[in-house]
Formats: C-alpha cells, sequence, structure tokens
C-alpha cells in the first residue's frame, strides 16, 4: 500500500479523488492501492528548552546561552495532533511506499520529513511536486514523482532556519527580557522580526529628524499650459523673485518642440511579495490577509502555488498557455483577440533560468466559482496580469515644448498613449512609487508651433521639502525583500532578493507578529512604531540582531543551502558563535536601562513564573455571560470564542491561547451558528492561530 501525506485535510481529499481512494476511515481515505491522510499543519516541532534538561526550564542569566548539544523534536501539544500523528504512523509502519505530498516549498518539505522521522519511516520515500491542485496537474505529478532524495538540500536549509530562529529566539529573547524588561513582560527578539522592527523605528526616527527647509519654484502659465523654469528650483527666494520680475509683463516665445516615441512593456507577473503589495496599495489588505486568500484561490484550483518569489513562467508553460487563456471565460472579450493568433512568447515572461522550484502565480484556467470578493478581487489581478503579458506593447508619445521670456527658459512635458495595448487590459497601472514622484501621465499638450508668441502668468511659489514617508505594509514588503534598500529598477530588485530577509512565504507572518507583540501600531495605512518598539531596537547596540543587511546575508546562506553550495551544519555553527558573543555583550552592559511595556488590548507575554501554576481549570471556565451556543475554540479545546472589539477571540486567552478571527476578514455580525461553521470548518488547532516565533 502507498501513503500519500498532504499538509491539510482538503488537499487530502483532492488527491483522493484523483487517485480513486473514496473509502473514508478515521483520519485518512483508502482505496486503488493509497491510502492517503494529511497534517494540520506542523504536528511536529523542535524541542523546547526544557524538554533538554530540566535546568532551562526557568529563566535565568546563568543558563545562557542554551546551546543543546543536538536539537530534537516532539509533537505538538493537543489530542487532535496526537490522534493524527498516531494515524499517520501506523500507516507509514506499514506502508510499501510512502509519497510526501506537502506544500511544495521549504516548510512544506519540513513539516513532512519531520513527521516522517518521527514515525520511524524505513520505507521508500517519494515527492510529489505540484504548483496548481488542478486534476490535470496532481496526475502529472503522480505520473512523475521524484526521489525524495532530491529535495535533501531542500529540508537541510529548512532544518538550519529553524535552528537558527531557535539559537536565537531563545536565547536573545530570555537575555533582554531578564536584563532590559520590566514587570515580567517577554520582550521578544527574532531572526526577521528584529531587523524588520528596526527598519520601522530607523524610519521613525528619519522623520521626526527631518527639518524642512523652504524652497522656490517658478512657473508660468501660457495658453492654460503650466510651464516650469527649466533649470530646476531656487533655495534663495531673491533669486526666484529677481527672474519673476525679469519674466513679467513680457511675451512668452515657444522656442523648440520634441517629440520621443517609445514603448512600455506589460507588467511584470506577480510572486507573492508584488501581489501583496499591489492589493495592499489598491484594496489595503494585509499582507496576511492576502497569502489566506491567495492560498484560498490556490486551494479552490483558480490560481497556482502563492508562495514563490519569482515573475517568471518556464518554458513548458508556454505550451498550456492557450488552454489557460481559453479557461478564463469571463474574460472572453480579452482572450478571444488573442486565441486568434499565435502568442508571443517574451523573455521577459518566460525564463526557464529565472524559475527553480515554482513560477510566477497565474491563473489555473478552472472556472473561479464560489468565490468570496476579497478572493475575487485578488484573482481578477492574477487573471488580469496574466492575460497583459500576451497583449503588445503600450505604446506612447512624450513632447517636450520649450518656452522662453527674455532668454528665462522654460519647459513643459506631456505624454500621449498612441496605442493602449496592454493597458486595454489592466487599465492606468500606477506605478509603486507613484507616492513620491509627479504623475508623469499628465494630459495631452496642446498643438504648439515654434516661434509663436503671446502673454502669461508667472507665478513665484513657496514650497517645503518633505520628510521621508512612513512605512506602510506595501512599501515595508519591499523594504524586506531588499533588506532595506530603496530599489525602484526590477531588474536590480531581482538581484537583491537573495538577500531580503525572510521569505515571501513569512514575511506577512512576520509584520502580524510585530503587530501582535505591540511593537507596531497602524494609522490608516501608515506604519509606525509604539514606545514599546522603539524603545527596544535603541537598547540593542548588536547589529547582528538589528541590521537587514546582515540578515540579509543569512537568508542568502539559506538560499545556499538549498542549492548546495553552502554547509548546512556550517551556518548553525555561525549562528551558535552569534549567540554567544551577543550574551557576552549584554552581560557586559552596566547601564540601568529598560524598555517600558505599553499596555495593549491584548494581553502581553508574560515571563513564565517559578511558582507552580495554579489550576488551569479556573482559568477556562466559561463566563457566565457568554451566550450558550457559542463554539468552542477549535485550537486549546477548552476555550469558547467571545465576541472582541476587533475580532473574535478565545476565552482562555489568559491561558496563552492567541485563536482570533478578526472582524476585517469575517465580519463582526456573524450569528453564532455562522461563527460555529466557521470554526468547525478550521482544521484542529492551526485556524488564526498565534504564529511559531521567528
Amino acid at each position: 500500500m502507498k501513503v500519500c501525506i498532504a499538509e491539510k485535510p482538503g488537499v487530502a481529499r483532492e488527491i483522493a479523488g484523483v487517485l480513486g481512494a473514496r473509502t473514508k476511515h478515521d483520519g485518512y481515505l483508502e482505496g486503488n492501492g493509497y491510502q492517503v491522510s494529511w497534517t494540520y499543519g506542523h504536528l511536529c516541532t523542535l524541542k523546547e528548552p526544557h524538554d533538554y534538561t530540566p535546568e532551562w526550564k526557568q529563566w535565568r542569566p546563568g543558563t545562557l546561552p542554551m546551546i543543546p548539544p543536538h536539537f530534537g523534536i516532539k509533537l505538538l501539544s493537543g489530542d487532535s495532533y496526537e490522534k493524527q500523528f498516531r494515524t499517520l504512523e501506523k500507516l507509514i509502519r506499514h506502508a510499501d511506499a510512502v509519497i510526501n505530498c506537502g506544500d511544495a516549498g521549504q516548510e512544506g518539505e519540513l513539516i513532512q520529513r519531520w513527521v516522517m522521522q518521527k514515525a520511524g519511516c524505513k520505507c521508500p520515500v517519494y515527492r510529489l511536486w505540484i504548483s496548481s491542485l488542478t486534476e490535470e496537474s496532481i496526475r502529472e505529478g503522480f505520473r512523475n514523482l521524484k526521489a525524495a532524495s532530491d529535495f535533501d538540500r531542500l529540508y537541510q536549509a529548512g532544518l538550519a532556519r529553524a535552528i537558527g530562529d531557535w539559537l536565537l529566539g531563545m536565547n536573545a529573547t530570555r537575555l533582554y527580557t531578564l536584563r532590559y524588561g520590566q514587570n515580567r513582560q517577554v520582550l521578544s527578539i527574532g531572526r526577521v522580526q528584529t531587523p524588520t522592527l528596526a527598519l520601522i523605528v530607523n524610519r521613525q526616527k528619519e522623520i521626526e529628524r527631518f527639518k524642512p527647509e523652504p524652497y522656490w519654484e517658478l512657473k508660468t502659465v501660457y495658453r492654460q499650459t503650466t510651464f516650469a523654469f527649466a533649470k530646476g528650483k531656487f533655495t534663495a527666494r531673491d533669486d526666484g523673485q529677481k527672474l519673476l520680475l525679469a519674466v513679467a509683463g513680457k511675451d512668452f516665445t515657444v522656442v523648440g518642440i520634441s517629440r520621443k516615441e517609445g514603448k512600455e512593456s506589460p507588467p511584470r507577473l506577480f510572486d507573492l511579495t508584488s501581489l501583496q503589495v499591489e492589493c495592499n496599495r489598491r484594496f489595503a489588505f494585509t499582507a496576511e490577509e492576502t497569502l489566506q486568500l491567495a492560498q484560498a484561490l490556490y486551494e479552490k484550483k483558480t490560481a497556482t502555488y502563492p508562495r514563490v518569489d519569482t515573475t517568471f513562467l518556464s518554458d513548458d508553460i508556454y505550451l498550456r498557455a492557450p488552454q489557460i487563456l481559453k479557461g478564463l471565460a469571463a474574460y472572453a472579450d480579452l482572450v478571444d483577440p488573442l486565441l486568434k493568433t499565435r502568442l508571443p512568447k517574451s523573455k521577459k515572461v518566460f525564463d526557464n533560468s529565472k524559475v527553480t522550484d515554482h513560477h510566477a502565480i497565474i491563473p489555473t484556467g478552472k472556472q473561479a466559482s464560489r468565490l468570496s470578493d476579497r478572493e475575487t478581487k485578488v484573482y481578477d489581478l492574477i487573471a488580469r496580469r496574466f492575460i497583459a503579458v500576451f497583449y503588445p506593447d503600450c505604446e506612447i508619445a512624450t513632447t517636450t515644448v520649450a518656452g522662453e521670456v527674455e532668454k528665462i527658459p522654460f519647459k513643459a512635458t506631456g505624454k500621449q498613449i498612441l496605442k493602449p495595448g496592454w493597458r486595454v487590459v489592466t487599465g492606468r497601472e500606477v506605478p509603486e512609487n507613484a507616492e513620491n514622484k509627479p504623475d508623469e501621465e499628465t494630459s495631452v499638450l496642446p498643438a504648439f508651433t515654434v516661434g509663436e508668441t503671446g502673454p502669461h502668468e508667472p507665478a513665484l511659489a513657496e514650497k517645503w521639502t518633505s520628510p521621508p514617508k512612513p512605512y506602510t505594509e506595501a512599501t515595508l514588503l519591499r523594504a524586506m525583500e531588499t533588506a532595506g534598500k530603496a530599489v525602484e529598477n526590477e531588474e536590480l530588485r531581482d538581484a537583491l532578493k537573495e538577500n531580503g530577509i525572510g521569505r515571501p512565504s513569512t514575511r506577512a507572518a512576520i509584520i502580524e507578529t510585530l503587530f501582535k507583540r505591540n511593537y507596531i501600531h497602524k494609522e490608516r495605512k501608515n506604519l509606525f512604531p509604539t514606545r514599546t518598539g522603539a524603545e527596544l531596537i535603541d537598547i540593542i547596540h548588536d547589529d547582528l540582531l538589528k541590521s537587514a543587511e546582515l540578515t540579509g546575508l543569512w537568508e542568502k546562506k539559506l538560499r545556499q543551502i538549498e542549492h548546495g553550495s553552502f554547509e548546512a551544519g556550517v551556518f548553525i555553527n555561525e549562528l551558535k558563535d552569534m549567540v554567544q558573543q551577543i550574551v557576552q555583550n549584554v552581560r557586559s552592559d552596566r547601564s540601568q536601562r529598560s524598555v517600558a511595556v505599553e499596555e495593549t488590548a491584548a494581553r502581553p507575554e508574560t515571563v513564565p513564573s517559578r511558582k507552580p501554576a495554579k489550576s488551569a481549570a479556573k482559568h477556562t471556565a466559561k463566563p457566565a455571560s457568554q451566550p450558550s451556543g457559542a463554539p468552542r475554540c477549535p485550537r486549546c479545546k477548552k476555550g469558547v470564542i467571545l465576541r472582541g472589539k476587533t475580532a473574535y477571540g478565545c476565552s482562555a486567552y489568559r491561558d496563552g491561547c492567541l485563536f482570533r478571527l478578526p472582524y476585517e476578514t469575517y465580519g463582526k455580525d456573524l450569528s453564532d451558528p455562522q461563527l460555529k461553521k466557521i470554526v468547525q470548518s478550521m482544521p484542529p488547532a492551526k485556524g488564526h492561530a498565534a504564529r511559531k516565533k521567528t
């Protein structure tokens, strides 16, 4: 019997349906020579400090640094995890072969490998590697199963990442909490979250330090067209005033007209980061919301695997492109003209050298039905981008008109779209940096003639320099992608991706973690550090902990491990040395500094008490005021779901259960039956629970 292990029950059902495994058992489906089971995301995790030695259970400076001689894994606590693992263990031990059907990425590989290790798997193991959940993709994947050993490097990179996060997170969090914390409040430190917080804190410092300075612009209006002084702005008002007096009352003369025609290529296909950026800009979706929506589209078979960091497609997709386009029935008016001719094949779209494990996010061509309003918005962006890459370039003409008054030069520039090309599909695409630059797509200029003259209306306007803009989630994601470097050129940004901090699949969770720990807050779309977040970064003097550039170099090494050009053991030893250095540096700090912890709506994390905890039953008892129809929490199985100010949450939050359903996503007026239906549809002990510390 062949045992297939998927990452979620829903994915397992899709695979089982294709394989013909339709007989239901407790925890798996069977048939046609296959047993198809699942995990709930992670079933196993790295052991906690106290699992290695009782001395590490208490938070004491003398126990640091904690560096286990060997790292081990254990089952996550919870009846549902235990039950499903026992099912998998039994199936694996009697299997002729195991097929790893986890998500096709680093984290998916790690999740499944740990389960198979814990279950003592001895039989041959194969890997299903697919980018969509359509029937065709699943069948093709099973026809081309790969040896598990082909992905050993991917697993080693994932394991190195997990161990690195454990070493830094466990040690630095305890170290800074014990040395600088107040009132037993935890100061959480992470390999990626801390440099990300530093980006936001440093941007706020730049804003606060900024001193606005005045400057002056000389402009004049001739024939209802605004012309600007050709040599730029004035830093002294008197200089501008002299020219204003010189041109006032004198005729304006057109002295030159130049026209330059050009082309604009279609925008690139989406990787996860660019999709999150676009959804934040257009719809104010958070990075986490966009990831969830893209994942939902993947599981509904309408879009391909979302956790990708490339904007290119492999050459084989070109052969399937006509069929995908035919499936986009809702866009028939845009697709039909393409299908009448041979599709163009651009190196800006199809390039095998730019694709590794997965290609860019595109529609699958399957009918998009039963989508929520938010899912539809994300799907529409993905579908239109895919259609647009097969359309011709947008042809434009840029006209510059030069004029002068008393030999003082002025100019005006206008842009005209000659042939819209791909813009027919996407409409006007506003550049990501449009906030910081004037609109380039000005209205078409009137027809001017060289030598014409006439009256004009000059004016000198006082302006002030502007401070840097606060980060939004969109601009923060870009900063994480480029390790804090401001890069607008797409090709240069691609080159920096290897040095970005975090992975596309983890950046949203990092941002959410900063919110959860009250290190940042949001005002409209802008992100600002809280007092706690700012003081934490100020108290950290080790660039090793807060430098986006250094963290980006670690990320590059993890990618090199994945590609076989760097050893995981070397990376882990480097982190061990770094942790020892950080502990030594903090111990030598004789200052009396501390970090203030602001009160938050959500209960802050606290340092574990050395005294025995009181009976949990007293804390998790259902409040008398809670309606009897409230659903049970799917994470801890103890509390019930309460209605809070901004989200539905678990009544056992005082015991550390962080399950929540934001009103932003689910609406605040759900009835008890509706709420119960949503909760019951979620995998046990996962849902919107707190993410693993990074």
